[in-house]
């Protein structure tokens, strides 16, 4: 308790010193570093923030989950309690507090970023906003994230047998163990700011994210592969407490949900054009790329279709998963 403490502390004198007299100001927090798309994305929604509320409300963006000592399960608890103002964390988390969410990472369930951000946008993205209310915590918005690529030090991967005996690290996710495990891999749970040091130790051999991740957290020094198979979805949750959100005038808490649904679409855009650039820096960087043909990606299909009785009891809701799978013609 002493070290959050000193921690809290340093921020709200830090906070003091920076906002202009007069002005209101939050914390945003991240987990990934400075140069991620999402603390990218956190910026430019603070600065919209900013300009829609004349500077009256200043939004201090922290990456790296400094404000919550990396532990992102923690950060959730804590943004409840309210020694967080404001979290961006991933949809795969809040499974652990709603199972609901876990249906936005059945694999191959998107076929594309459009289709999974017109789920977000549907009456079954809104209803997943809407349940955060029941940990204690208001939903400002859902923003997509890039589908997610296979990166790993032993070789290229071309089949589900390819991923035998691979140690890779996966969310704190049982659908991921799920799927994973069910083509042979071992999936190892881990949070992510552990990640590169596991990876360099030999601890795990491998990592699955969007591919911009491995070039913001540098993973390109302890990875030499890269598959393009576009496997699970994932989005962000955009959180707030919700007594601070109460406590704002209606005119700023207005400014908070134009200003993440304008980045929401901003961030989908710098996302597209981004892959491009993070895929030809990862192979400047000596990372050899192979991207799935239709006929490898359709064996991959076949292992997740085979657990979908696996994934509709992971997300609880029978119902729920099965306008899920409808919506994206999936069921």
């Amino acid at each position: 308790m002493k070290a959050v403490s000193i921690r809290g502390l340093v921020v709200a004198a830090a906070l003091a010193l920076s906002a202009p007299a007069g002005a209101e100001t939050l914390t945003l927090s991240t987990p990934d570093a400075d140069t991620s798309e999402i603390t990218l994305a956190a910026k430019h929604f603070a600065e919209l923030v900013k300009q829609k509320t004349n500077g009256e409300l200043e939004i201090k963006v922290f990456p790296n989950g400094t404000l919550y000592g990396g532990d992102p399960s923690a950060g959730v608890k804590q943004l409840a309690g309210g020694s967080l103002d404001m979290l961006l964390n991933a949809t795969s988390l809040y499974a652990t507090f709603n199972p609901k969410f876990t249906a936005i990472a059945v694999p191959y369930l998107f076929d594309n970023v459009d289709q999974l951000r017109a789920y977000l946008d549907s009456d079954l993205g809104e209803e997943l906003r809407s349940d955060l209310s029941k940990i204690g915590i208001t939903g400002i918005d859902l923003w997509s994230r890039p589908l997610r690529q296979i990166t790993n030090s032993k070789r290229p991967i071309t089949q589900p047998e390819d991923l035998k005996g691979l140690k890779l690290r996966v969310p704190n996710n049982p659908l991921w163990v799920k799927f994973f495990g069910a083509m042979g891999a071992a999936p190892t749970p881990m949070a992510f700011a552990e990640v590169y040091n596991a990876l360099q130790l030999g601890v795990v051999d491998g990592q699955e994210n969007p591919v911009n991740v491995p070039v913001s957290a540098r993973l390109y020094e302890v990875q030499k592969y890269l598959t393009i198979s576009n496997h699970i979805a994932d989005a962000w949750v955009l959180g707030m407490n919700p007594r601070r959100y109460k406590a704002l005038p209606e005119a700023h808490r207005s400014a908070l949900e134009q200003a993440a649904r304008e980045t929401e679409g901003w961030k989908a855009k710098n996302d597209a054009a981004d892959i491009a650039k993070s895929i030809a820096i990862l192979e400047q960087n000596g990372i050899k790329t192979n991207e799935l043909t239709p006929a490898q990606r359709t064996q991959f299909i076949e292992v997740s279709k085979s657990l979908y009785p696996v994934f509709q009891e992971l997300v609880k809701d029978r119902m729920f998963f099965d306008r899920t799978t409808g919506f994206a013609g999936k069921s």
